[in-house]
């Protein structure tokens, strides 16, 4: 089974069809997004996906199984997500990107996944090196109500599980908060391993080492068997 992510685009977004595809709990403030009808919130999601894009760049990563997209990450600053006011625990630290959004389709889930999108949006945020310091996410605790906007809040078991920690404490929608230096540690032990399975697949095989002439049969007729031989003869 092939695995890998790719840059978040339109064209994925669409072909996930995800639940959140017309869901604009981060992407506009309430007075924005309430009375649109699904069309309406489909093509806002995609002019907000535009200009995270133009403005900022790479804004999610897709997970692809065998060439389907089968999951995806949303992250941006905070200056392009008004829904995240809404927190008791906002506003997210003017040092770091928020993470939003994490989804994986139902019968994928459990298969480590979520852990490679994040590993790639460590990889797409370490490779830029424009002075952001963390990513930040708020999270939910417990189980989220069906049709509720709880569902759109990334669970806090995920994000402890991939190196979160606990930023500004609350019983419901903690902050969460991983520093960018624990991102590049955590991408630099990631390729090192990589390396190192590559390396072992295309290492040479060594050549036989050459054996000591000590070691080599005796010639049937050497010096010796001459020289024993002549002093028998005397």
């Amino acid at each position: 089974m092939a695995r890998t992510t790719v840059p978040l685009t339109l064209d994925l977004l669409d072909a996930l069809d995800a639940p959140c595809r017309t869901c604009l709990f981060w992407e506009r403030e309430p007075v924005h997004r309430d009375g649109l009808d699904p069309q309406e919130r489909a093509r806002e999601k995609e002019a907000w996906v535009s200009e995270v894009l133009r403005e900022w760049g790479s804004c999610g990563r897709v997970a692809v199984v065998d060439g389907e997209p089968v999951g995806y990450v949303v992250y941006a600053p905070a200056a392009f997500v008004p829904g995240a006011g809404a927190f008791p625990t906002a506003p997210v630290s003017p040092d770091a990107i928020l993470l939003t959004t994490a989804w994986i389709r139902p019968d994928h889930a459990g298969g480590g996944l979520g852990r490679l999108l994040v590993q790639g949006m460590a990889r797409d945020l370490v490779a830029r090196r424009d002075g952001v310091r963390a990513v930040e996410a708020f999270a939910r605790t417990g189980r989220a109500p069906v049709g509720g906007h709880e569902e759109c809040v990334v669970p806090a078991e995920f994000l402890a599980r991939v190196g979160f920690k606990t930023h500004r404490p609350h019983p419901r929608t903690p902050r969460m908060r991983m520093e960018m230096r624990s991102l590049a540690t955590w991408r630099d032990e990631v390729e090192a391993a990589w390396e190192r399975i590559v390396g072992a697949v295309r290492r040479p095989r060594p050549s036989p080492a050459p054996v000591p002439r000590e070691a080599r049969s005796p010639r049937p007729w050497g010096p010796g068997a001459s020289r024993r031989t002549s002093l028998v003869r005397r």
